[in-house]
């Protein structure tokens, strides 16, 4: 049985206050450090005291697990569309989320390779360029 103290949950997240966390942890700065290091809780820390400075009362652990269960939805959303003949899917805040998470090695791979000039690309958007464009600009 658990005790008293560990049985207490903190109150769901809101919209708003979701939104405000993707804000924080989508700030360049705390994205150049997650990219730059393995151990993360000094960074979600940081986020937490962002979230405190937007007057939510979430500590290190609430902010990670938030983070986590935001990228996951986001990843099976991503996967799900990704497979051919199956219906569009979305995701709560996919489209906030996209903007900081279309780059993260975890959810894109970081290189494909390309079998019309026999080399590896990067994997960004830049580098899909529509057959068609290509076939007017060789024309």
């Amino acid at each position: 049985m658990q005790s008293p103290q560990n049985s207490k949950r903190a109150p769901a997240w809101t919209k708003r206050e979701t939104l405000d966390l993707i804000a924080v942890w989508g700030e360049a700065s705390v994205q150049a450090e997650l990219r730059a290091k393995r151990r993360n809780a000094n960074i979600f820390a940081k986020i937490s005291q962002g979230m405190m400075q937007r007057g939510y009362n979430r500590d290190t652990q609430q902010c990670q697990v938030k983070a986590k269960e935001l990228r996951q939805a986001y990843q099976k959303t991503k996967e799900a569309n990704g497979r051919s003949g199956s219906d569009p899917h979305m995701c709560r805040f996919y489209d906030q989320l996209h903007g900081i998470l279309r780059g993260d090695p975890t959810t894109t791979p970081p290189l494909s390779v390309d079998t019309w000039k026999g080399g590896v690309s990067c994997n960004s958007e830049v580098d899909f360029v529509d057959e068609e464009e290509e076939e007017k600009e060789n024309a």
